[in-house]
């Protein structure tokens, strides 16, 4: 069930456990989100076979895999219910102004809004990346607890298994031996980096000297839905003429993140991961949210150096340190390197079929392919 182009991502992650299995057939529908209509033209250009969403929830299927919650009480199979980001650190809002929510609120995907319908526990299995979200899944929705599966955290564990291959990352996308990439993260809504500082990018590329570093823009695929392809372009259009990467949401965001030297990040999901593989990171400036204590996310807002986004930028990026990478990977998951093999055999488990005699695969990300006509890599210029 594909609801937005980010749970899509973490999906394509965890199919591939099982889709090369010849007992298996794979089928994606797009579920109902406000941000889901780029999905389908994702999964077409993957050539997946996708079913319309009233033909999906007539139907009866052995496994159902999603990372987000739209519609699943719709759904006529076991689910396998996981996080699209890193792990569950945001809490519920309440209301629809995307101000942050006090300390009391509930943490989204582990509250029983989401995890239930009608008094039925909506998974079959609810995929954790570490034991900490079991207490917070016990005190929220204790009727949900016996579905839960620590599994760490698959994202993660890709990013590692791609590290080696660094230096082929940042020649794909057009670096040069000598330049830096920064890499500008943003999350989406009004308290995303995009959102309260639309002015960073254009200071950004004209503050940094071009021919010692590089810019990439890696904007949530929900502003990429919000404002479309061609009005993101023109805002940004300036810093595309002077070099801007600014690879679009169907691109794996995790190859500028490890090709990156530094990462300016919001509270988002990818900041948490950057941080987590070494890359050095400021993190901006926002409003007083209270992501949940133990996260990556509530690690980096205690401990991350901050950007000044009014103050010369150079002077910020030579000061900004490593954050504590063991400890982030710590709250990110509790099983690394591990996810491959507890998702899978999850997923035989709901499907009633014995796991195969090989291992499963931790693959690196593919390299990107500079010449399509949709990349946001090139060089310079």
């Amino acid at each position: 069930m594909a609801h937005t182009v980010a749970s899509c991502h973490r999906l394509l992650d965890v199919i591939g456990y099982v889709e090369s299995d010849p007992r298996v057939q794979v089928v994606f529908t797009v579920a109902p989100d406000v941000f889901n209509h780029q999905v389908e033209q994702l999964l077409d250009g993957l050539g997946a076979l996708v079913l319309p969403w009233q033909q999906a929830v007539r139907e009866r299927f052995d496994l159902g895999l999603a990372a987000a919650h739209g519609g699943l009480h719709q759904l006529h199979a076991p689910l396998l219910l996981m996080a699209h980001g890193a792990g569950h650190g945001k809490r519920v809002r309440s209301g629809p102004d995307d101000g942050p929510s006090p300390a009391d609120a509930p943490v989204y995907g582990l509250d029983a809004q989401r995890l239930t319908h009608d008094g039925r526990v909506l998974p079959a299995a609810l995929a954790l990346a570490h034991d900490a979200e079991v207490a917070v899944l016990r005190r929220q929705c204790p009727e949900a607890v016996g579905t839960a599966v620590v599994v760490g955290d698959p994202c993660v564990d890709r990013l590692v298994a791609s590290l080696p291959r660094r230096p082929e990352y940042r020649r794909a996308i057009g670096l040069g031996a000598q330049q830096e990439l920064v890499v500008v993260a943003s999350t989406w809504g009004r308290d995303s980096g995009f959102g309260r500082w639309p002015d960073l990018l254009p200071r950004v590329t004209t503050q940094l000297p071009a021919d010692r570093y590089r810019v990439a823009a890696l904007l949530h695929p929900a502003i990429w839905a919000a404002h479309g392809n061609r009005q993101l372009r023109a805002w940004l259009r300036d810093c595309l003429d002077v070099g801007l990467l600014l690879p679009e949401p169907a691109e794996d965001w995790r190859v500028p993140v490890i090709a990156a030297d530094h990462v300016i990040g919001d509270h988002g999901s990818v900041t948490a991961y950057a941080a987590a593989v070494g890359r050095r990171t400021l993190l901006l400036p926002g409003p007083e949210a209270t992501p949940a204590p133990g996260t990556p996310q509530h690690l980096l807002a205690l401990h991350a150096a901050r950007l000044d986004p009014q103050q010369p930028l150079l002077p910020q990026l030579a000061l900004a340190g490593k954050v504590d990478r063991a400890a982030v990977m710590g709250a990110l998951t509790a099983r690394p390197g591990d996810a491959a093999v507890l998702l899978r055999r999850t997923m035989y488990r709901l499907l009633r079929l014995p796991e195969p005699d090989r291992p499963p695969r931790t693959d690196p990300v593919p390299l990107p392919r500079p010449s399509h006509r949709h990349s946001g890599y090139g060089p310079a210029g």
